[in-house]
């Protein structure tokens, strides 16, 4: 599996286990605010309000904190009004970042990330740089010990929709196009597979980082994470998979 992929995976399990739990609460609240702003308020027509309840619960947000947010979205509750903004940007390397947030100060945000960039390595992109290396698919992530047979669950996924399959790690990654995504994990659930959806953004192409310039990435991918107003970070690096353990125990310590 490619860097970028298995660091996607690793991001996902950390958030999971996350002791700052006060910030993920933040970043999630937004999310959902967001998606029923656009969307409305019923997660089952508007599946990217579902796959935000899903990860609030995930991470045991209390309902009520997630109905309050539901209800600030839709205008029911008064509450702060986030405008979504993709930001293009290079890593060390030669890497490219897009970066998505959410915020209520465009300015601050923007002023933030150069600042958080440049201390790294990195700087903004101008517009149309970076974005085209990325594909907006919705993806599948179903736990290798859920699946007796790989080969029954691929021809299954194939048939309601899935672009791409991978199973060379844990857990196993469908890829299909985003409005494809609600009726393929239908599916899988129908079939006994308890699949966790979302939105992502994926590289067409990758570029390979080693040494020095690998340690500043996953350090500049850290410091992007951890700002209030950064939803997620997409990024195309390619790292060999010993090095970036390495790496992560590293900047752990």
């Amino acid at each position: 599996m490619s860097g970028h992929n298995k660091w996607a995976n690793i991001k996902h399990r950390k958030m999971a286990q996350d002791a700052k739990r006060s910030q993920l609460f933040t970043k999630l609240i937004r999310e959902i605010i967001v998606a029923a702003r656009e969307g409305g308020g019923d997660p089952e027509t508007n599946t990217r309000l579902r796959t935000a309840i899903e990860k609030a619960r995930e991470a045991n947000m209390p309902k009520d904190n997630i109905d309050k947010a539901i209800k600030r979205g839709t205008g029911e509750l008064e509450g702060v009004d986030y405008q979504e903004i993709l930001y293009e940007a290079y890593a060390p390397g030669g890497v490219a970042l897009y970066i998505r947030a959410l915020t209520d100060n465009k300015n601050r945000t923007a002023q933030e990330l150069r600042h958080v960039l440049s201390r790294n390595g990195g700087s903004l992109a101008e517009s149309g740089s970076v974005g085209w290396i990325f594909e907006r698919k919705g993806i599948l992530n179903i736990p290798k010990e859920q699946v007796a047979d790989t080969e029954e669950l691929m021809m299954l996924a194939i048939d309601f929709g899935a672009e791409d399959f991978k199973d060379d790690e844990d857990p196993i990654q469908i890829i299909s196009a985003p409005e494809k995504l609600t009726s393929l994990k239908q599916a899988l659930q129908e079939n006994g597979y308890n699949a966790e959806a979302s939105i992502s953004y994926i590289p067409k192409n990758t570029t390979r980082v080693t040494g020095r310039d690998a340690e500043k990435v996953l350090t500049l991918l850290n410091a992007l994470e951890d700002m209030d107003d950064v939803q997620e970070v997409f990024s195309n690096f390619e790292m060999d998979d010993s090095e970036m353990e390495a790496l992560l125990s590293q900047l752990n310590q």
